[in-house]
């Protein structure tokens, strides 16, 4: 019974107010109490919801890698806590968190980012009107601590570069390098998508958005020095160095630079690490935060941030220039 006065209350949400809705769960529950319901299909059939939330974050551009992690979290919350969505309640969230947390092992930024995802669900739950009020409102972010994590030094760099063996692979670093793409964004581009002349290049990021970045007279000279030693009609910017030529995918860049930084004894070798350092580096040196954002593609300025790590010399130079 309870749960039919709770779907009458969700379809008669966008027509009353809250305290005509309070008088109607009263009214409801006065006089439908020791009816009994044969027919158990009175009230509406559950949807896919989870679904349906997924294709509209397909609508907003998110990527299918954040799709599946989307849906692989909020099909893994609803089996776990095994309710109908209008009869999941806070408690149940609060749990379903905490044994998560247990059961995995995680860090809590993890579980920060499960919280996120699953209160970005029922909020859209809500706002569609599958839901009176969403149970995620009271359960707050969580508190996390911040990890500064390193970037590539000067000397770092400088061994990666003399140490390649590949051309290939000399022009890769130095494109990751100057520009701060995402590996993903890397793997993407096209020949045709290189401007020597101007020395940038139009990439795709996240959500199928582009942007312009630039790189040095470094990289230009072994691009140009790589393309011009390749035999293949292939259109990708990067290929395989072994035939049939194939566009190279991400894990391939990844397999060979931690392969590489194995080989000279330097820990964390990543392509993410180039896009951290040159967040850090343009800061350091004074770029404005809005056009590192730009450069990163970051929707959010607060992104941007937490790529960067403020160098510490430079702050003990400005504590003494502005107050010692």
């Amino acid at each position: 019974m309870e749960n039919i006065i709770m779907e009458i209350q969700r379809q008669m949400s966008c027509y009353i107010s809250s305290q005509q809705m309070d008088r109607l769960k009263v009214i409801l529950t006065n006089n439908l109490q020791g009816l009994y319901l044969s027919n158990q299909n009175i009230y509406q059939n559950d949807l896919n919801y989870c679904d349906l939330f997924i294709c509209s974050k397909s609508v907003e551009g998110c990527s299918e890698k954040t799709l599946k992690y989307y849906k692989l979290t909020i099909d893994n919350m609803l089996n776990q806590i095994d309710k109908r969505i209008t009869e999941i309640e806070t408690e149940d969230l609060r749990k379903f968190l905490c044994n998560y947390s247990d059961q995995s092992n995680c860090s809590k930024v993890t579980v920060d980012n499960i919280r996120r995802i699953i209160s970005s669900f029922f909020s859209w739950l809500e706002e569609e009107n599958y839901i009176l009020k969403s149970p995620s409102r009271r359960i707050h972010k969580i508190k996390t601590g911040k990890v500064v994590k390193d970037i590539y030094s000067d000397e770092n760099l400088e061994i990666i570069r003399d140490n390649c063996i590949e051309i290939r692979d000399l022009a890769i670093i130095d494109l990751l390098n100057s520009t701060g793409i995402r590996v993903g964004e890397l793997v993407k581009l096209n020949i045709s998508d290189i401007n020597f002349n101007e020395r940038e290049c139009i990439v795709l990021g996240k959500g199928d958005k582009q942007r312009k970045v630039y790189f040095d007279a470094r990289t230009t000279i072994h691009l140009q020095n790589y393309l011009g030693n390749r035999n293949d009609n292939n259109e990708a910017l990067f290929v395989s160095l072994l035939r049939p030529y194939n566009r190279l995918n991400i894990s391939g860049v990844e397999i060979r630079l931690r392969q590489l930084g194995k080989r000279l004894n330097i820990t964390g070798v990543h392509p993410h690490k180039f896009r951290r350092t040159l967040a850090t580096r343009a800061i350091d040196k004074g770029m404005p935060i809005e056009q590192v954002q730009h450069l990163l593609g970051h929707s959010k300025i607060d992104t941007t941030l937490q790529y960067a790590m403020v160098n510490q010399s430079n702050v003990k130079i400005s504590h003494k220039k502005y107050l010692g």
